[in-house]
């Protein structure tokens, strides 16, 4: 589907990274599942230190 709102982006050739923390963590808490590639970049940005989401 479409964006709902944009929350950052991952450019993998500049290697760079940008990321609405606030606005991630809000969908997370409301029940949004990121894709794997998506929880691999949060991972790296260290969002999951206090809890793991589990993907289905």
């Amino acid at each position: 589907g479409r964006d709902l709102r944009k929350v950052g982006f991952y450019d993998p050739i500049k290697n760079q990274t940008c990321l609405n923390v606030p606005a991630i963590l809000y969908f997370l808490e409301k029940g949004a599942q990121p894709t794997r590639t998506v929880y691999d970049i949060l991972r790296k940005a260290e969002l999951f230190k206090e809890k793991e989401i589990i993907l289905s």
